[in-house]
């Protein structure tokens, strides 16, 4: 175990490598907040900068590039984009490691359970790297293994980010990008990345889930078989599936059966994932053109179940919703559904609900004069997002993965079948999600709720009454009024109670003038007398002018 002392050195050199990063692309700010603890203007360095920035300190901040690249909601488009191609340059650990690390998680040799295994790794990533094997009853594999001593390196660079999360914490950069919950976020993300059990808990879900569909044929998809036995929280065995990454697939030769075969295939992948968007609730997070493979046999494979997203049914039913709002070019209703799921990012700001309709009106006119064909909903999911950030309002962190989602498979499709619209594909759903969202899956089951429901209201409904006349009669009841314009009423009472106030002392000075004058003595008591009258006189012009200037005269 490394010592207290150890652990701190580490991370003061480490602390330095990053400073070193950021002096050589020019971030000064972080520059400062990491060296005086405070920096001097908030801001963020150009999308291909700050990826190269991510690239440099190593895969634990690619990863952090790649958890960020699913945040539209924090992050403008150019930013997005950039970091979605981030990928980690690390070569692969050499063999006599990664058989340290099976033998390890599995207790004897490698020999010993695989009848082959292919020594040069296929891929290598940041966390991971996959080598092909044989079981001994000749079922071919792919074999998932972790990096030997990347939990050290991951525990360090996380505790390092949460330093830098709480120093900026105080700052406008922390607040507008809310660091400390996305340190959060990233910690959690990261230490379920290392935890390869959870990446099988996800590809069994998806396997079983993809297994029924009135939508599309599930014997033409095919998600890889976890072999348990063979698999821990550091090594994930799947089923090898023979076959190539759409985009690098043999296609026939003669350009009809190809464009057929291009439209069919694609057609298959759309419904296949808007089955998870929108009816099950759990999605394939990244489905870019390597992690879509067509297979020998003409199948679907989706591979890498590492990153995925989940929708419970109210947010499924808004998303809906607001993808009929985009097509209906309707910005109010854009507005009202964005306001369901979005929270402000500064509650001490206002949300200026009229602003943000004019900015939806804006965005839905560039795509007016677009055909549905053309409409790429993806894009139109991004500018949504996009003016809700500028309105003060932050999106759940699993739309903008749903987001992210839904660009990388319109992207695949597109660049595979130039032809194809995901909402070609998703109109003829519409009448089954709309009987899902008013009926559910079952319709017995949703009268039962419906009527339990109403059985509940009709039983709470005599007591609301009887506590609501109860709160009349005791003089209790307190009516909570939200009023528009509040200063401007506030002010108008102010002014008619002061001129109230000076028409009382106009009247009382008169009074106390007559009185005066009308018993009066002395030639004091009669300059007194005349004061009074003058100053009575004097305000009570003022008075008039002031009426007649602001228009209570008329």
């Amino acid at each position: 175990m490394k010592s207290p002392v150890i652990a701190l050195v580490a991370s003061a050199t480490r602390q330095r490598e990053i400073v070193e990063v950021f002096i050589r692309y020019g971030w000064d700010y972080m520059r400062q907040v990491l060296t005086f603890g405070k920096g001097d203007e908030p801001n963020l360095p150009a999308p291909e900068i700050l990826s190269k920035i991510l690239t440099d300190l190593g895969p634990v901040y690619v990863k952090l590039g790649q958890l960020l690249s699913t945040r539209p909601d924090l992050l403008p488009p150019s930013y997005i984009q950039a970091l979605s191609h981030l990928q980690a340059n690390v070569p692969p650990v050499p063999w006599e490691g990664i058989a340290q690390v099976l033998r390890q998680e599995l207790g004897q040799p490698a020999e010993a359970l695989f009848a082959e295994f292919d020594q040069q790794a296929i891929a290598a990533g940041s966390i991971a790297q996959i080598h092909r094997a044989v079981l001994q009853d000749g079922q071919p594999v792919a074999i998932k293994i972790q990096r030997p001593g990347i939990e050290a390196v991951v525990a360090q660079d996380i505790a390092l980010f949460r330093q830098i999360a709480g120093l900026l914490s105080a700052t406008d950069f922390g607040r507008r990008y809310n660091v400390v919950e996305l340190a959060d976020e990233f910690s959690t993300s990261l230490r379920h990345e290392l935890d390869f059990t959870q990446e099988a808990n996800y590809t069994e879900r998806l396997r079983q889930n993809l297994t029924t569909s009135r939508w599309f044929d599930p014997d033409r998809v095919v998600v890889p078989q976890v072999y348990r036995s063979l698999s821990s929280r550091r090594i994930l065995v799947l089923e090898w599936l023979d076959g190539l990454p759409i985009l690098k697939a043999p296609l026939p030769t003669r350009i009809e059966s190809s464009s057929h075969l291009r439209h069919d295939f694609t057609s298959l992948a759309f419904r296949v994932f808007l089955q998870q968007y929108l009816v099950d609730g759990f999605f394939h997070a990244d489905p870019h053109p390597g992690n879509l493979f067509y297979l020998e046999d003409g199948r679907l494979g989706i591979l890498d179940c590492g990153m995925m997203g989940t929708l419970n049914p109210r947010m499924q039913s808004i998303m809906v919703e607001l993808v009929l709002a985009i097509v209906d070019f309707d910005p109010d209703r854009c507005a009202q559904l964005t306001l369901q799921l979005a929270e402000p990012m500064d509650i001490t700001q206002p949300i200026n609900l009229a602003q943000l309709q004019a900015d939806y009106d804006r965005l839905l006119r560039r795509y007016h004069s677009l055909s549905l064909s053309s409409l790429n909903v993806s894009e139109a999911f991004s500018q949504i997002l996009e003016a809700a950030r500028h309105n003060n309002l932050r999106w759940p962190s699993n739309i903008g993965l749903l987001t992210k989602s839904l660009a990388n498979l319109e992207g695949a499709g597109r660049e595979f079948d130039p032809s194809v619209n995901i909402m070609d594909e998703v109109r003829p759903l519409m009448i089954d999600l709309f009987r899902r969202q008013l009926v559910g899956s079952d319709l017995t089951q949703s009268a039962l709720r419906t009527a339990l429901e109403f059985k509940q209201l009709s039983m709470e409904s005599p007591r609301q009454v009887g506590f609501l006349l109860n709160r009349l009669t005791s003089e209790t009841l307190k009516l909570n009024l939200a009023v528009q314009d509040l200063n401007a009423i506030r002010k108008t009472l102010d002014d008619g109670a002061n001129r109230r106030s000076f028409s009382t002392v106009v009247g009382s000075l008169i009074i106390g003038a007559a009185i005066i004058s009308s018993g009066q003595q002395t030639a004091e008591l009669h300059l007194i007398s005349n004061i009074l009258f003058a100053v009575a006189s004097l305000l009570g012009l003022w008075l008039i002018v002031t009426i007649l200037r602001s228009g209570g005269g008329d």
